[in-house]
């Protein structure tokens, strides 16, 4: 079943269930699937596509909670981060840091990178390898470690 599916099937199960959390959280989520389809640049949607989708409505969602904390905001915090908890359960298991690492000292060995100036190389390749399982600041950070020892 792909992704698309997944959250079709959930868009039912929460419109059976009544839950409006839920049920706003998926629409949001096929809202963005449906632009992406009708935005010309792909045919076709496929499951990295969606990911891509979900960690940035994620980011978006992240971003809105802190803002709202600032100001002072808990009711909209508590509502953005309802959403925030449905929109994640369709990421895959989240790595490690001490996983994402030992990814990008094999990408280092394998690309042969050796300083901070091949840095473009090893985040294309870590970026593919670990789409959806670690968030892109943190293997920017961690490539950034790794490559000025």
């Amino acid at each position: 079943m792909t992704l698309t599916e997944q959250i079709n099937e959930d868009m039912k199960t929460a419109m059976k269930a009544k839950d409006q959390v839920r049920l706003a959280a998926i629409r949001a989520i096929k809202s963005e699937i449906l632009l992406a389809k009708t935005s010309g640049k792909t045919e076709d949607v496929n499951d990295s596509d969606v990911l891509k989708i979900i960690q940035k409505m994620i980011k978006q969602r992240t971003d809105s909670i802190s803002i709202y904390q600032q100001q002072g905001r808990q009711d909209l915090v508590d509502e953005e981060q309802k959403q925030l908890d449905c929109i994640k359960i369709y990421l895959p298991q989240q790595l490690s840091e001490s996983e994402v690492e030992q990814i990008i000292n094999k990408i280092i060995a394998d690309t042969g990178a050796a300083s901070i100036k091949d840095m473009g190389k090893v985040m294309k390749e870590a970026n593919s390898q670990l789409a959806g399982k670690a968030e892109s600041k943190m293997i920017a950070d961690i490539v950034k470690k790794c490559l000025n020892k």
